[in-house]
């Protein structure tokens, strides 16, 4: 590894002339102030778009035309990546700007489950017009749910109170906790695997054989093992680029985020003997914006690591996402990344042959990097030598739900839902029984209690039509229903299509009205069902249905 950034694309060819409006000399200007040295690169405009919404808490008209001859780009290639995204307003001539505060309520399932539909009631009223309040898809906080978003400042547990304070005060940046920083970390041994991976102490064909040796696979939810990705990439022409994913957008799960507010140098660390043992040239880092703190906290690790390097580093970039569920899918972030709508691609060729920016790509989740330093120090056996039920390794299960004790727990992979709630979750709350779970977050499926012993893990469940994914498990009482739940989930998946495939676009918009019904059309469902598993693009089309599915299959008494 080195500091020389290597040419990784081609300059796009210049217009000799810019089409198109005239930018206002004045939001030209202020433009201009906002990007400061900051180079003008087509795959920069969501990080450029983020200046003007962060400064001005819009986007005009103006500033976007400015933007777009600053960038050399047409204003309807701007204006289409400023609207694809959730968390740009973009404001229109003529059009009222929003109200100065933005109070986001999230509304999926363990939000919806805690009270998140009164506070959308009632927040308007209290609060005002000065203060906007909308529905949000999941902030990835559901162990504290309902949560409210005040700015970008994170309200757990919220209440109406709560948030009044929160907007009286303008709290609207979030606050980063107690975490273990590059000082410490150093002193703890830290980077010290860097060093010797670096120094020839290490053997990259060892590390990857140690790594599927011990059976990690990704975290993310695909759940390809770890080291024979780094085969595949490593056999690939030079440079390659890493692309971290730690857009975390899954309803119900956290995990990503509770790791990196606490040891965010483990991961790092991960990430860059990933980077050596593949022969990576530059890493990016897409982290989701609704986690602000973190974002915090990695600008100023990765600026202490490189202030104070342990040895020599590759070209750390940190790219910030802009609200869009879709970009967890590996090529919509990369689209992202770029700089443009974040609409996966088609397949074949698999990034590992032709991703960011054309080049061969490493794609991994952040957690699965967050474990490479404790598996190539302890041994692949160590990991491995964990598991229930004849499966092996270590899972980290964000639970949230209807249990005393929901959080991020780490467990054996193969333990059953009934086992982590009784040894990690404390137990069902009070006056709650165990009636329903949802194994893998929105996507995975709903199963009833009298399923509870099937072993979590990848591959165990796809036999009942559920999977794993994140090990996101929402847990369900009989104070709930799996109609509603499947509701709640339909809405979120029709609100985060990116609407490139119409079996997507229009199925789950179909099948949200379908399931308003006061009787399901289960015929139609399955058919509408079986058209998206068929033709979707990616797997949130494929796998929105899994809920419904699952319910019409396990759940016939409440359809009756």
């Amino acid at each position: 590894m080195n500091q020389v950034i290597i040419p990784i694309k081609a300059e796009r060819k210049q217009r000799s002339k810019l089409k198109g409006r005239t930018p206002d000399a004045q939001a030209l200007a202020e433009v201009r102030a906002l990007l400061g040295d900051a180079p003008r690169r087509r795959d920069l405009l969501i990080e450029h778009l983020h200046k003007i919404q962060d400064r001005y808490a819009q986007l005009r008209a103006g500033h976007l035309v400015a933007l777009a001859a600053e960038l050399n780009m047409a204003l309807a290639e701007v204006y289409e990546v400023a609207t694809f995204y959730h968390h740009f307003d973009v404001v229109k001539e003529g059009e009222a700007p929003p109200a100065a505060i933005t109070v986001r309520v999230c509304e999926s399932l363990a939000c919806a489950m805690a009270g998140a539909k009164e506070l959308l009631e009632k927040l308007p009223a209290i609060l005002g017009r000065e203060v906007r309040v909308i529905p949000a898809p999941c902030v990835g906080r559901c162990e504290a749910a309902p949560v409210a978003v005040i700015g970008q400042n994170p309200l757990p547990h919220a209440s109406v109170d709560g948030v009044r304070k929160l907007v009286a005060a303008k709290a609207l940046k979030q606050k980063p906790g107690k975490y273990l920083a590059y000082a410490e970390y150093r002193r703890n041994g830290g980077y010290a695997m860097l060093q010797q991976c670096l120094a020839g102490k290490r053997d990259y064909r060892k590390l990857m054989q140690a790594m599927e040796d011990s059976g990690l696979r990704g975290l993310g939810g695909a759940g390809f093992p770890a080291g024979r990705k780094w085969k595949l990439v490593r056999a690939e022409p030079e440079p390659r680029l890493l692309a971290v994913n730690i857009d975390e957008g899954e309803p119900g799960t956290f995990k990503d985020r509770y790791y990196l507010e606490r040891d965010p140098h483990r991961f790092l660390e991960g990430m860059l003997v990933a980077a050596w043992t593949a022969g990576i040239a530059e890493v990016y880092i897409y982290l989701r914006d609704e986690y602000a703190g973190c974002r915090a906290i990695l600008e100023k690790e990765i600026a202490a690591l490189r202030a104070d390097p342990p040895c020599a580093l590759p070209p750390i970039h940190l790219r910030r996402g802009a609200g869009a569920y879709i970009c967890g899918e590996e090529s919509a972030m990369i689209e992202s990344i770029e700089g443009k709508r974040g609409m996966p691609r088609l397949r074949p060729p698999y990034v590992a042959q032709v991703g960011l920016f054309g080049r061969p790509t490493l794609e991994h989740n952040m957690e699965t990097l967050y474990w490479v330093r404790e598996i190539l120090e302890r041994g692949a056996a160590w990991f491995a030598g964990h598991g229930r039920h004849d499966r092996k390794g270590l899972r980290s299960f964000s639970v949230s739900g209807r249990v005393n004790k929901p959080g991020v727990h780490l467990a054996p992979a193969g333990i059953t839902v009934k086992e982590l709630i009784a040894e990690y979750c404390g137990g069902m709350m009070a006056g709650h029984e165990f009636y329903a779970y949802l194994p893998g977050g929105a996507s995975g499926g709903i199963l009833p209690a009298s399923m509870g012993d099937i072993p979590l893990d990848f591959d165990t469940l796809q036999a009942y039509g559920c999977f794993i994914g994140s090990a996101a498990v929402m847990i369900l009482s009989q104070r709930d229903r799996a109609t509603d739940a499947a509701r709640n989930l339909m809405h979120f998946f029709a609100e985060e299509s990116c609407g490139q495939c119409t079996p997507c676009r229009v199925g789950t918009a179909k099948a949200l009205k379908l399931l308003d019904e006061p009787k399901w059309n289960q015929a139609l469902l399955n058919e509408l069902s079986q058209v998206m598993i068929d033709a979707s693009i990616c797997g949130l089309g494929q796998a929105a249905p899994n809920p419904v599915l699952s319910v019409m299959k396990y759940f016939p008494h409440e359809l009756a």
